[in-house]
C-alpha cells in the first residue's frame, strides 16, 4: 500500500476473506499504536496527540471466506468507479513504476494490463552440451530462463469484470486467458526489482533485505 501511495494511489478496497476480522483489527489500532493519546474519563472522549500516520482511504470489504480471485473482484465492483484502476494479490513487492503502468494502460486502450517480471532463479543454472560432463558456464542467480510472469500488479477496465460469473471463478485462469484470446490484455515490461512473497524463504530473505536497509521496494 505504501508503494502505491507513493505514486498518489490512496483510495484502497481490500478484498477480505479468511480471518478478514484481523485485518480490521490492524486498522482499527492503527493510529493508536502509532499515536500518543488522551483519555478522558469523564466524558470517555479521546484525542490523539498525533497526527494520522497515513491519509488514506481504507474499505475492508468482506468477499467470501472461499472466494477465488476472480469472484472477489466481483464482489466489489458497486464499490468501484467506471475508471480503470489498479489491482494487486498484494503477496509480491517491486520497485514498479506505477505511474508508468497507469499511463501505459491508458496509451494503449485495451482492457488490462499485466506487469510482467523476470525473477531472479533460486538455483544455480549450468550449460552442459550433450555427452559432455564438462560445465561450460554457470550462473548462480539466473534470470529466469528468459521468461516473462505475472508479477501481480495490473490495471484493469471495469467492463473486465462482467467476464467473472461467480464466486468460483480465479482471475488468473478463465478472464485473463479470455481477455488474452481477445486480445485486450497487454503486458507493462518491468526490468527492476520483483520478489514474492509465498513461502517462509520469502519472508526470511525479505526481511533481511529490510533489515539491512536494502529493500529495493521502499520507494517512498
Amino acid at each position: 500500500m505504501k508503494i502505491y501511495a507513493a505514486h498518489g494511489v490512496k483510495d484502497f478496497i481490500v478484498c477480505c476473506g479468511y480471518k478478514g476480522h484481523l485485518i480490521k483489527k490492524f486498522f482499527e489500532d492503527l493510529r493508536m499504536r502509532g499515536s500518543s493519546v488522551t483519555f478522558d474519563l469523564a466524558t470517555s472522549e479521546v484525542t490523539y496527540l498525533d497526527p494520522p500516520c497515513e491519509d488514506w482511504r481504507v474499505t475492508l470489504a468482506d468477499t467470501g471466506a472461499d472466494t477465488m480471485t476472480g469472484g472477489r473482484l466481483a464482489r466489489i465492483r458497486h464499490l468501484l468507479g467506471n475508471e480503470p484502476f489498479f489491482m494487486t494479490y498484494g503477496d509480491g513487492v517491486g520497485d514498479i513504476d506505477l505511474t508508468a503502468l497507469l499511463k501505459f494502460h491508458n496509451d494503449h486502450g485495451k482492457s488490462a494490463t499485466v506487469t510482467a517480471v523476470q525473477p531472479v532463479g533460486r538455483f544455480g543454472a549450468m550449460y552442459l552440451e550433450d555427452q559432455d560432463p564438462r560445465v561450460h558456464t554457470f550462473n548462480e542467480k539466473p534470470e529466469n530462463g528468459g521468461t516473462w510472469i505475472s508479477g501481480g500488479f495490473f490495471v484493469l477496465d471495469p467492463s473486465v469484470l462482467n467476464l467473472i460469473e461467480g464466486d468460483e471463478i480465479m482471475w488468473e485462469r478463465g478472464p485473463m486467458d479470455e481477455l488474452a484470446k481477445q486480445g485486450e490484455l497487454m503486458a507493462y515490461r518491468h526490468h527492476g526489482f520483483w520478489h514474492p512473497m509465498d513461502t517462509l524463504r520469502d519472508k526470511t530473505v525479505l526481511n533481511e533485505m529490510w533489515a539491512s536497509r536494502s529493500a529495493e521496494w521502499k520507494v517512498w
